[in-house]
């Protein structure tokens, strides 16, 4: 969208009449990959002659399937999205897509993700190598290609100049970041360099693996006064005989290890986690070993989600698979056991003062998050968006805290 802007382009909303649509695709589930094709079904009835470009991981999957479609008329891989701007008012014929393995290097877009007009996400890695048996983005997004430090400290000034308080790093597997630089530099020397940043009051960390947390990163990393103590951590499964088989690289005590390592280190973390449920021959005797170890652990949150199946990974095509309505059942299980751990997180902070980050305004509400990523909801007619306050907690409300500011 960035690049659109620079150039002069209008950007309205997805359901206006536009010249030109964009559709960036996405293809971690078989879910997301039918979104995507609802999608470009959709634009076409806004505005036959406008130009539709599709983008992203579904194009590098599936580009034979897309060719198909007769309404497309621009396709790109992800490392061609730099040059978007320049195929479109070049626009002739499809676009040929040049194979995203063979991507060697970080293409630097030159923008940032602006999530809103406190928060900044940026991007400083992508491509995975760690090839997990039920996963399809290590042939979608290329093998693992790290953006020049230089470039990441230019952006994260400019995003700070721009009054924005907090930052996101993050990438598709950023705990691999450095590995193309034969880890001459590493995640950590990035977030020491951004921590010195003026202005920037705020760095959050996207999804880690546990092999990332030891001693030796959480020395360097406690140090930094600006990191916030939320860590998302990439699980998926609480049973070793599931994570074998999902080709993940760690134990579930690996992992217990690591949490306990983030707990020592940082006072109120708080830890959320993605889980899968129903990948292929997932047992009931897995299924509950999973289910006590995530008792255990006490994750604040858990986004979980049901095994699907993407064609050309090893998952795919290994036996007994499950049944839909297992997969649904198990999801519901830890649902319920989820909102129950968050709901006496949230209860354990009634009484207590939080610093808040105001985000935005709904009605009479200010909306922000706390260091550790409560979202807290304030009644107060003031502006306080893009400013850190002292919040009393008062209560609980659709498993959200609600506040006062302190005096």
């Amino acid at each position: 969208m960035q690049k659109f802007i620079e150039k002069g382009y209008e950007i309205i909303d997805f359901e206006e009449k536009a010249d030109i649509y964009v559709v960036n695709t996405c293809t971690v589930t078989n879910m997301s990959d039918r979104k995507s094709r609802q999608m470009l079904r959709r634009v076409k009835k806004n505005n036959p002659n406008s130009i539709l470009v599709v983008v992203g991981c579904y194009v590098n999957v599936a580009k034979e399937e897309l060719e198909k479609i007769k309404d497309i008329d621009i396709i790109l891989g992800n490392n061609e999205k730099n040059n978007i701007v320049e195929c479109v008012e070049n626009f002739e014929n499809k676009e040929k897509i040049t194979d995203v393995m063979q991507q060697k290097e970080f293409i630097d877009f030159g923008s940032v993700t602006y999530t809103n007009k406190t928060r900044a996400t940026i991007k400083i890695q992508d491509g995975c190598d760690r090839f997990c048996t039920y996963c399809i983005v290590p042939y979608a997004r290329g093998r693992v290609r790290s953006r020049q430090i230089s470039s990441i400290i230019e952006e994260v000034e400019k995003i700070a100049k721009r009054g924005i308080k907090e930052v996101i790093v993050t990438g598709i597997h950023v705990a691999s970041y450095g590995k193309d630089f034969g880890y001459k530099i590493k995640l950590i020397d990035v977030l020491e360099k951004i921590n010195n940043i003026e202005g920037i009051e705020r760095i959050r960390l996207g999804s880690l693996e546990p092999t990332l947390i030891n001693k030796e990163f959480l020395d360097r990393l406690s140090k930094l006064d600006k990191i916030c103590n939320h860590f998302h951590l990439s699980l998926q499964s609480g049973c070793d005989t599931v994570l074998e088989r999902m080709n993940r690289k760690y134990t579930s005590n690996d992992f217990r290890n690591s949490v306990k390592l983030l707990r020592e280190y940082y006072k109120n973390v708080l830890l959320t986690a993605d889980v899968i449920v129903g990948f292929p021959g997932e047992t009931d005797e897995e299924f509950m070993n999973t289910y006590k170890f995530l008792e255990e652990i006490k994750f604040y949150r858990m986004h979980i989600f049901k095994y699907s199946q993407r064609n050309g990974t090893k998952a795919a095509i290994m036996p007994n698979q499950i049944d839909g309505n297992i997969k649904e059942e198990r999801s519901n299980k830890l649902i319920e056991l989820s909102n129950k751990i968050q709901n006496e997180y949230n209860l354990s902070y009634i009484g207590k003062k939080q610093k808040v980050l105001f985000e935005e305004k709904e009605n009479n509400f200010l909306k922000g998050h706390t260091n550790n990523f409560l979202m807290v909801n304030v009644n107060d007619s003031e502006d306080f968006i893009n400013q850190i306050k002292d919040v009393e907690i008062v209560g609980i409300e659709n498993n959200e805290l609600i506040g006062k500011i302190a005096m």
